[in-house]
């Protein structure tokens, strides 16, 4: 009887870090509306946060979970300013996508982003291949390694 709780207790623990990463705060952003694999979007502060400022950025690859990307911050008027991150794996198949369009230059209040997550296999599935998993890849210029979905 142990043995079988230890059983259960260990797959409801599994099922819930799997669900919990897969779980986003608000609705797709407009670009991934519709996406299949589409989870929705989530808060994200950067590792180095500017609390209260508005910041700029645009995204090197827009909404597309096939290309890794990376989040350029600006100024307003699209100039680099030093500051990146990349898009990640959060598990085996949930992408963290950033977000708007391809070079969009877009505020971010309080320097907090809301990418899009999604759910590589099933955004694979969508587009017609068997199962998709999320992998880390490079995407210049940022210096961290960034990720996409890859289909097969």
């Amino acid at each position: 009887m142990h043995r079988l709780f230890t059983l259960v207790f260990s797959i409801c623990i599994s099922v819930m870090m799997v669900s919990n990463t897969a779980v986003a705060e608000g609705p797709p952003s407009k670009g991934a509306e519709g996406m299949p694999g589409a989870l929705g979007t989530f808060k994200f502060k950067p590792s180095d946060w500017k609390e209260g400022e508005l910041t700029w950025w645009k995204d090197t690859d827009g909404i597309d979970p096939a290309v890794a990307g990376c989040h350029i911050a600006t100024d307003e008027d699209g100039k680099p300013i030093g500051r990146s991150f990349p898009e990640a794996c959060l598990d085996e198949t949930t992408l963290v996508e950033s977000n708007p369009g391809i070079d969009e230059v877009h505020s971010h209040k309080n320097d907090i982003g809301n990418p899009d997550k999604f759910d590589c296999n099933a955004w694979c599935v969508g587009k017609g291949s068997s199962a998709g998993i999320c992998k880390a890849a490079p995407a210049p210029p940022c210096e961290q390694e960034s990720a996409m979905c890859v289909c097969s």
